[in-house]
């Protein structure tokens, strides 16, 4: 027998240790971990379903498998596309996560509506109605994401004068979390139609749906400089009082200096003799003249923010017309904005307010974004028409959004002085009676998540007598609703 030495020891116990923890190993790399848009979520999901072209009886049979699977696992089951939310919304620790990635687009040109699939991504929708002629009535400002997100987060758009999105949908079909589908729309069940506008996945998988389609056009920008406090009077008047109008939005100074205190007003209305036959839609959208390189040379840089606002108000209306089709305005990549610094995010907020109440809104955002550590790159002004179909409506009345972008450092001090800032934010929104988004940082408390959204109350209490055994969850409703 050969001696047993120390050494022989320290080896023997090594490869015992290496064959106990090898499962454990494997186990660890084969761990899935999802993120969303501020790459601040990282959450590891039990099991990652995507789905591509299924066919439908296929498709249909797997999601309700994945969903029993999950209830038998007492994992929650969450629903994702592009996961442009920024805290979670589609994201829950150890769920059976599923990623539509799907393509359907059928026309009904006499109704002007089209049937999407859930995981359609709006720059393929512009393609396919761009070849009948056609434009959506509203989707959201960038197509790379998925529809039925949109309609989960009720996203509204620039196209005038529209409410949020779930307002051009005429039907959708919902599988509950028994596997049940039901059609939902303004006349059957109506109820469950307006808790899953803005309802964050948590009443069932939305399917596909029925959705409203205009006529494209080929349009022309005017613009107009002028002090902020002038913004919101014009912007109304603008689409209420014009209806030729089919595209507004507006722009603030984000300099130190002169900080949301000049506004820049773009409509968009149709070109005189309109061609027979319109260009193709193209990518570029609004972007598309203002480089990529002067709007990320802001970040830290009052020059940089004072070169940005001259090239968006003299230089871009100077060297081009502007001229584009409906469809390829609206076709805007988020590449054309994103940030490549590892050590840094983009943070998006969004405020809606009255337009009586839009001086004060930009008081207070003077307070309290020049007093915080945030660097404020973007304001674009939007016109959102009244919703009082959607359970969690932050438009009850016609409201101005105000999306905000900003540049934040990827360390615990700024998240920690970006959440303070956020708080004090929203708080001053909510007492001139505005309200906030909630698909992005999960930064507000729950008492202002209830004021600024009256309906919480039922919403909460329909999702636990729909959805009894909680299966669809997601961060959000442990932060906000549970």
């Amino acid at each position: 027998m050969a001696k047993l030495t120390r050494r022989t020891i320290v080896r023997l116990a090594a490869a015992a240790a290496g064959a106990t923890l090898m499962p454990r190993a494997a186990a660890a790399q084969q761990r899935i971990v999802l993120n969303d848009a501020s790459r601040l979520s990282p959450t590891p999901v039990a099991r990652h379903w995507v789905v591509g072209d299924d066919p439908e009886t296929a498709f249909v049979e797997r999601l309700r498998r994945e969903m029993k699977e999950a209830r038998a696992g007492n994992r929650a089951f969450v629903v994702g596309g592009a996961r442009h939310s920024m805290g979670g919304q589609s994201l829950y620790r150890n769920a059976t996560a599923a990623t539509f990635e799907t393509k359907l687009c059928e026309l009904d040109t006499a109704a002007r509506t089209y049937r999407t699939h859930a995981g359609s991504r709006w720059i393929y929708l512009l393609q396919e109605l761009d070849r009948a002629g056609f434009s959506p009535a509203v989707m959201q400002s960038n197509a790379d994401f998925a529809t039925a997100g949109t309609l989960s987060v009720n996203a509204h758009g620039w196209p005038v004068p529209f409410g949020p999105f779930g307002a051009t949908v005429r039907s959708f079909r919902l599988m509950l979390a028994d596997g049940t589908i039901v059609t939902c729309s303004p006349t059957e069940n109506a109820e469950l139609y307006g808790l899953a506008q803005g309802g964050y996945g948590l009443f069932g998988v939305i399917l596909d749906m029925v959705v409203d389609m205009v006529p494209n056009a080929l349009l022309r920008p005017t613009n107009e400089l002028m002090p902020a406090g002038e913004f919101s009077p014009r912007f109304v008047a603008a689409i209420d009082g014009d209806p030729t109008v089919q595209m507004a939005y507006g722009r603030l100074s984000v300099a130190r200096r002169d900080f949301l205190r000049q506004a820049l007003m773009i409509t968009y209305r149709p070109v005189p003799n309109q061609p027979a036959r319109l260009p193709p839609v193209s990518a570029g959208g609004l972007m598309s003249s203002a480089s990529r390189e002067i709007f990320r040379a802001q970040i830290g840089s009052e020059t940089g923010k004072r070169a940005r606002w001259a090239a968006e108000t003299v230089g871009n209306p100077a060297i081009s017309s502007g001229i584009a089709t409906r469809s390829t305005l609206m076709n805007e990549p988020v590449a054309n904005l994103a940030g490549r610094d590892p050590l840094r995010t983009d943070i998006l907020h969004e405020y809606f307010v009255a337009p009586d109440r839009f001086d004060a809104f930009l008081t207070a955002c003077r307070e309290v974004i020049l007093r915080s550590r945030q660097d404020l790159l973007n304001v674009t002004l939007r016109y959102v028409k009244a919703d009082a179909v959607s359970a969690l409506s932050y438009a009850p009345v016609p409201r101005i959004a105000a999306v905000m972008l900003f540049s934040q450092s990827v360390t615990p001090e700024a998240e920690a002085d970006m959440l303070a800032m956020t708080e004090a934010l929203i708080e001053r929104v909510i007492a001139i009676g505005g309200s906030f988004y909630l698909p992005y940082r999960l930064h507000a408390r729950r008492d202002q998540v209830e004021r600024a959204y009256p309906g919480v109350a039922r919403f909460v209490a329909k999702k636990r007598e729909i959805d009894p055994g909680l299966l669809f969850r997601n961060t959000m409703w442990d932060v906000y609703f549970a």
